[in-house]
């Protein structure tokens, strides 16, 4: 990059590096974050951090703790406590940080948010979101069979805080999506991109209660307690946000694998319904506004009434320099000296209020995979109330094991 020097390089897999450190010969090379960053903490000013899920919260907080910036993927992190920390941190060791859901950076997400201050569509009372993924395998069963680790790997690094198990080419380098001790399935995946609007334009901050469904895992699944490990391969969740002003409640509904919300009738044949990744749909209580993935194209329903309609003016400012960059100037003017579009006070909320939704698929897999009779039995659905201030569901306390995961042995996240 000609705004930055990159100065040292960290895979647990040397297969998948080889491209990137034949780009930056002159980089350091590690294979353990931790080493990287006791050995060069004088050459680093900040760190992006791109692993898996698992292990999203642990590089990031070791490289606040250092005073270094974070630049740190989507999902912010693997669970809603995780999640919680390194919004703390981020105000305790004061650096500069951003989540990278790059459409957050982009001219929709501000368009969208300049009609509706506007208020062409109204009062907002219910949105919906949705994603064509997973385009990974999920709902299937864990992988089985012996194989030898290769050279290249550090299989025991890979795995991180995570359970201890036997290697399996399953799960990487990319299928680790679909299985949640390393990732946090579509909605993980694909909400912080496709959700942003709602969580950036609607006055709402933390939702009060959830409920999931799901399409059918494997029978073999649900007929083990304990084997439940894939994400399910399409779901829908259901998020109550009361308003921040106090005025009443915003209902968020998210669809993944296939499902979708109903069309609008204001949709004609012409149209398309979001694009091929997903869409978001704002229902006011005067009209009706439609995103693409990453916030993309807003447009009043029906299109017509973009030309039939005044539109407001342009008056938030757009960036330009794009979603990375913004982050690099700001770590170079330093901390609090530049607005960032998903720094860590915005992005943290924002991950937890999306992961609350997969504590609710995981409590619903797992109260059901208990049940080994189908027909009537498959009654398994709950509406979960959140108390975000304590991250505790009040009516249900099994769901709260999905809160905080427990880290195996030589990982922490403490302040």
């Amino acid at each position: 990059s000609p705004f930055v020097n990159i100065v040292s390089l960290c895979d647990v897999d040397d297969r998948e590096s080889k491209k990137t450190r034949e780009k930056f010969p002159k980089a350091t090379y590690y294979k353990d974050f931790r080493q990287m960053l006791e050995k060069e903490k004088g050459n680093i000013d900040a760190v992006s951090v791109s692993t898996p899920d698992n292990t999203h919260a642990v590089a990031a907080l070791a490289a606040m703790q250092l005073g270094k910036h974070v630049y740190v993927q989507k999902p912010l992190t693997h669970d809603i406590y995780e999640a919680r920390i390194l919004t703390e941190a981020a105000q305790k060791y004061k650096v500069v940080t951003q989540m990278g859901n790059q459409g957050g950076s982009g001219d929709g997400v501000r368009r969208a948010k300049e009609i509706y201050k506007s208020g062409l569509i109204g009062d907002v009372h219910t949105a919906h979101a949705w994603t064509n993924r997973p385009v990974w395998p999920q709902g299937i069963p864990t992988p089985t069979g012996k194989f030898d680790i290769p050279t290249e790997l550090d299989w025991n690094l890979w795995l991180g805080p995570a359970k201890n198990m036997d290697y399996n080419p399953a799960y990487l380098p990319f299928n680790w999506r679909g299985w949640w001790a390393f990732g946090t399935g579509a909605l993980g995946d694909m909400a912080c991109h496709i959700m942003d609007p709602i969580y950036r334009i609607l006055p709402i901050k933390y939702p009060n209660s959830v409920e999931a469904s799901m399409s059918m895992i494997w029978k073999e699944m649900w007929n083990d307690t304990q084997n439940y490990d894939a994400c399910p391969p399409s779901t829908i969740v259901h998020f109550n946000y009361p308003k921040t002003d106090g005025t009443g409640d915003i209902k968020v509904s998210w669809y993944d694998g296939g499902l979708l919300p109903p069309l609008p009738e204001e949709l004609t044949e012409e149209d398309k319904f979001g694009n091929w990744d997903g869409g978001v749909l704002f229902i006011g209580t005067k009209g009706k506004l439609l995103m693409d993935c990453y916030g993309e194209n807003p447009r009043l329903l029906p299109t017509r009434l973009m030309k039939e309609k005044t539109l407001p003016a342009e008056t938030i400012a757009r960036v330009k320099e794009g979603h990375y960059q913004q982050w690099v100037n700001a770590c170079k003017a330093g901390y609090g000296k530049t607005e960032l579009s998903s720094a860590f006070d915005y992005a943290g909320p924002f991950t937890e209020s999306i992961l609350l939704g997969n504590l609710a698929i995981r409590s619903y897999v797992a109260k059901n995979a208990k049940l080994t009779g189908w027909g009537d039995k498959y009654l398994g659905r709950k509406k979960l109330l959140w108390d975000a201030a304590a991250m505790k569901i009040t009516n249900f306390d099994e769901a709260n094991t999905f809160v905080k995961r427990e880290y195996r042995q030589g990982w922490n996240l403490t302040l």
